[in-house]
């Protein structure tokens, strides 16, 4: 029997231009299947940052609530597993290769995409699990997302910024509507985002029975002391510190107060227990306070600068960034000119999409800020590591974000040398 490795590997050498576009394809697999409606209730979560935080702040609450839930997101840092959850854990290897061979027998000569075989997968062992809710991230876009072949019973946008232009365009209009391709006729929608496009509105307003807006109908503001105070209505919570995007958190808690679901009770320790690696992710290394972020666009740069303004350190912040080629890194680094000391660019090497070391510093000179090792740049994300750690003072903090790639490199490392410790 093939290893979910030799899955893995065979899956990677698909390639999604050969394939023609449209949800027709991967919907007859799932009708094959019968996994078109893999759990009595499914939210559909889309946008173009904080999709994994509203998913996750949905999960651990439906947890805590006794609620049995599978939960779906995109892309993983280290294993695979990472994308497929049911009960708050990761799925085992053997029941991924379960799941691919079922995929296997049931498409025939229909061809799938990577994301395809893996949405189809997640699909399947809810609903043999037989979850009650099943939470589902979009991969990219909305409307032709695999995931959307499956008719949510609640959707979410998290937001609309720019990113992945070549697939998406550059227009936010644009990628709203492609986003609000996830809304279906009669279904509640949240949106987080607190300036939504005009195509996401005429969505809300063609289709959805009841629509909520962050700012309008709910909100998450700083309350007294360091908690932050939610209110939905009636509904009013003093929600913990936590790193996550506040407008994700709270239309994860919105979405389950429609649905009459969330816990009576521990909803403040539910959210401060969320650890999602590579979102503002603090971590104690060699002595060294890490910052670790998967930020690639500008919105997520400035929930970065805004996150590193609000916690600041005594010492100097060192930024080691590695980010992919096709990313607006001009926009990237602009928002962090105040908020970072000292910037070092690394390389990914072997990863095609990832930017050399002289465009980083192009980006970063046209984003008006200097490289501190202009004369050095760092051949790889672990050589950058080894140069700096020695020279990172205790009061000190060394930002490590531009890609998932970039912090995967980083948590492999403290992996294997098990040295690592989370601090927050």
């Amino acid at each position: 029997m093939p290893s979910l490795q030799d899955w893995l590997s065979r899956l990677e050498q698909l390639h999604p231009s050969e394939i023609e576009l449209g949800l027709e394809r991967v919907a007859s697999v799932a009708d094959a299947l019968g996994i078109q409606k893999p759990a009595p209730t499914v939210i559909t979560v889309a946008g173009t940052n904080g999709k994994g935080s509203c998913v996750a702040t949905m999960e651990a609450l439906l947890c805590k609530g006794g609620r049995s839930v599978g939960a779906y997101s995109s892309p993983h840092l280290l294993r695979f597993n990472e994308r497929v959850r049911i009960g708050g854990e990761e799925v085992a290897d053997k029941d991924l290769v379960l799941a691919f061979e079922a995929i296997e027998v049931a498409r025939g000569e229909t061809s799938l995409t990577y994301f395809e075989y893996t949405t189809l997968a997640a699909l399947w062992l809810f609903q043999r699990a037989g979850v009650e809710f099943a939470l589902l991230e979009v991969g990219l876009g909305g409307r032709l997302d695999a995931v959307n072949l499956v008719d949510a019973d609640l959707a979410i946008i998290t937001s609309v910024a720019i990113d992945h232009e070549d697939w998406l365009g550059s227009d936010r209009e644009i990628i709203g509507r492609e986003k609000a391709g996830v809304l279906r006729a009669g279904a509640p929608f949240v949106c987080a985002d607190s300036n939504p496009t005009q195509s996401v509105l005429s969505a809300a307003e063609k289709l959805s029975s009841s629509s909520y807006f962050m700012g309008q109908d709910f909100s998450l503001n700083l309350g007294e002391g360091k908690k932050e105070l939610y209110r939905f209505g009636e509904l009013e919570l003093a929600i913990p510190p936590i790193s996550l995007p506040r407008p994700s958190i709270a239309a994860g808690i919105t979405a389950l107060a429609l649905l009459n679901v969330l816990p009576q009770g521990g909803i403040e320790s539910a959210l401060a227990e969320i650890a999602l690696p590579g979102r503002c992710q603090q971590v104690q290394w060699q002595g060294c306070n890490l910052l670790l972020d998967v930020g690639h666009n500008p919105a997520a740069a400035e929930h970065l600068a805004k996150w590193l303004a609000d916690h600041p350190v005594d010492g100097e912040t060192h930024a080691l960034v590695a980010a992919m080629a096709d990313k607006d890194l001009v926009g990237l680094f602009a928002p962090l000119r105040d908020v970072v000391d000292a910037w070092h660019p690394a390389e990914l090497p072997g990863n095609s999409r990832a930017a050399s070391g002289e465009t980083l510093l192009e980006g970063l000179a046209a984003a008006g800020v200097e490289a501190t090792n202009a004369n050095s740049r760092c051949p790889s994300v672990a050589d950058g590591l080894q140069q700096l750690l020695p020279t990172i003072g205790p009061q000190d903090r060394l930002l490590v974000f531009g890609s998932f790639f970039t912090v995967a490199e980083v948590l492999q490392q403290m992996r294997d040398e098990g040295n690592g410790e989370l601090r927050g």
